[in-house]
């Protein structure tokens, strides 16, 4: 691993965490007094599994963005694939604002429904710069499909 990498990825994953870190503010909310109360589906999980899942997927995503980072912010494609990476990452933290904070199921799934549409084309952009950064990103996609089908759940459970 060179140096340029090395602090590239090491940024982007202490973005990525930032970004972790406000949507656990914002999930403190919800969590405390509303989120207790919903109705849940069987494939629930603890929120502190789903919490250090969710720490691992930020780890991986920054990772991800720093190889393709170092491959040049001049070029085209990486240009590209870091614009919406940044894109999913914003989708990626108002998800926690909405769903925890505003208690919006609904918005929130249309936000996140989103979300895993830009981390498709996010994947395919990185695939074009580092094969090895796209596949980084498989997990969180896949995360994020588990996700929606909680999100999607809950809706439909409490409305």
């Amino acid at each position: 691993m060179t140096k340029k990498l090395f602090i590239r990825s090491s940024l982007a994953v202490f973005v990525c965490l930032i970004f972790g870190f406000m949507g656990a503010v914002a999930t403190q909310t919800g969590i405390a007094s509303w989120y207790p109360g919903l109705e849940k589906p069987w494939f629930h999980i603890e929120e502190d599994l789903f919490s250090s899942i969710w720490i691992l997927m930020y780890v991986l995503m920054g990772i991800a963005a720093g190889i393709v980072w170092s491959k040049g912010f001049y070029h085209k494609w990486v240009k590209t694939g870091l614009y919406h990476f940044g894109f999913q990452l914003f989708l990626n933290g108002f998800w926690f604002l909405l769903f925890f904070a505003l208690q919006k199921p609904l918005i929130a799934l249309i936000d996140i429904i989103i979300l895993f549409i830009v981390i498709l084309f996010t994947i395919r952009w990185f695939k074009i710069v580092s094969v090895p950064a796209a596949y980084l990103l498989v997990p969180y996609a896949v995360w994020v499909l588990f996700a929606i089908a909680f999100n999607f759940e809950i809706w439909r459970l409490n409305s």
